[in-house]
């Protein structure tokens, strides 16, 4: 990575609050954090509108948009990071994310497919969708609120992930995320769109 991230120990101000918010989380300082510490305000600018459109559609919803679009773009990042995070949060277990991994969503539920389906639409041809890829959602009883947070949620990932794919952040070795699972959504990463 060629740009210079703010150093753990001379951090300050709102760089030091993202360190510490890793820290206290996860143990360690992110290279996507570091990354984007060269641009707090960005960040929580960044932060604020994931923020924004969570309350809607929830934390399942989100993460099957944030997972589909991380899936589509082949963000290594985004796909670890967020496996680990829905692992958290009870959305999906190990095993579903390993076949997951390998394209097969059946640990998620046809709302969140279809948000999964939605979200990769999204990620990798956005100028052929049409009022049909939103019909789909509202056939599972997503509102008009919810419609447009799920594409912010994926928009907003690609935003993310596209970014830390242009800085050629290195990806961290999570220890918070069992190796294999890890390895497995790499690979599928490096396949990208599919």
């Amino acid at each position: 990575m060629i740009i210079r991230t703010p150093a753990s120990d001379d951090a300050s101000g709102a760089v030091a609050a993202m360190y510490e918010e890793d820290i206290a989380a996860d143990g360690f300082v992110h290279s996507y954090t570091a990354a984007m510490a060269v641009n707090p305000e960005a960040h929580d600018a960044f932060v604020a509108l994931v923020k924004a459109v969570v309350p809607s559609i929830g934390i399942r919803v989100y993460e099957a948009a944030t997972l589909g679009a991380a899936r589509a773009i082949g963000s290594s990042h985004c796909l670890v990071a967020h496996a680990r995070k829905s692992m958290t949060a009870g959305v999906a277990d190990e095993a579903g994310l390993r076949a997951f991994a390998a394209d097969d969503d059946s640990a998620f539920t046809a709302a969140e497919q279809a948000v999964i389906h939605y979200a990769a639409r999204l990620s990798s041809s956005p100028r052929e969708m049409t009022d049909a890829d939103a019909a789909a959602l509202r056939e599972h009883g997503f509102t008009d609120r919810q419609i447009v947070d799920i594409t912010l949620a994926a928009g907003l990932r690609n935003h993310f992930s596209r970014s830390l794919l242009a800085l050629a952040v290195p990806l961290d070795d999570d220890p918070l995320i069992a190796t294999e699972l890890a390895t497995a959504l790499q690979h599928r990463a490096e396949r990208g769109a599919g």
